[in-house]
This record gives C-alpha cells, sequence and structure tokens, in this order.
C-alpha cells in the first residue's frame, strides 16, 4: 500500500477519534452543572443544541447533534415528560452511536427531575410510559 494512503488513512482515523472523543467529554462536563429543577431552556442552554460536525482534511464526515435524540409524552397527571439523549460514552468503536452510549436528561412539566438510565426508568414506571 502506499505510505501517502497509510499516512492520509491514519489522520483520518485520528481526527474521527478525536472529534468524537471531545464531543463525548464535552457533554460529560456540561453535565455536572446541571441541577435538579432547571428550566428545560436552561439546561439546553448548557447543555447545548448545535450539530457537531466530525471533520477530517476539509470534508464533513459525520454530524453528531445535541441533543442526540429526544422523546416526549404525556404523563397521567397531563403534564409533558420530555427526555432529551446527550451522546456521553462509547461502549464499542463500531462507528454507530447506540443507546447504551447516551445520557437521557428527564423532564417533568418543563423541570429537569434527573439524568441517566436509572432515572429514566423510574419515571417509565411512575407515569407508565411505554417506549420503543
Amino acid at each position: 500500500m502506499n505510505h501517502a494512503l497509510i499516512t492520509l488513512m491514519i489522520v483520518f482515523l485520528f481526527g474521527c477519534a478525536t472529534t468524537y472523543e471531545t464531543a463525548r467529554a464535552n457533554n460529560r462536563t456540561k453535565l455536572n452543572q446541571l441541577s435538579i429543577g432547571m428550566e428545560k431552556a436552561t439546561v439546553l442552554n448548557i447543555m447545548g443544541t448545535k450539530t457537531i460536525s466530525v471533520e477530517v482534511a476539509a470534508f464533513v464526515w459525520d454530524k453528531i447533534t445535541n441533543p442526540y435524540r429526544t422523546e416526549s409524552f404525556m404523563s397521567p397527571d397531563g403534564k409533558q415528560v420530555d427526555i432529551l439523549y446527550y451522546y456521553t460514552d462509547q461502549k464499542a468503536s463500531d462507528g454507530a452511536i447506540t443507546d447504551d452510549e447516551l445520557t437521557p436528561l428527564v423532564f417533568h412539566n418543563g423541570k429537569l427531575i434527573g439524568w441517566g438510565w436509572r432515572v429514566l426508568e423510574d419515571v417509565k414506571a411512575k407515569y407508565e410510559i411505554r417506549m420503543r
């Protein structure tokens, strides 16, 4: 194989890994700034809503949205339950972002009630929410 091609591949792979790790690290750091009871708008301001472009050698390779995914439900008390998922972990270096690599932030009636999978499971049980 040509040395220039090998070098380009190494730069490409290193650039992607660094950008993904930066996105994960930034989101994990921002989680430490959150407090229970915060308004959703405040949390979005802290965590961010910008799309992160994974660029290598001036080419956009991939995009990571913040939040990565969102879901909304009505609770039995008629209040909105919103779940925002942020990319925070890497379980496998397979190029796919899976649910276990995301951290859910859970809101009830526009206020942050917690984050993490345990909080989400508790809320799903409490409000009898059925998810995919």
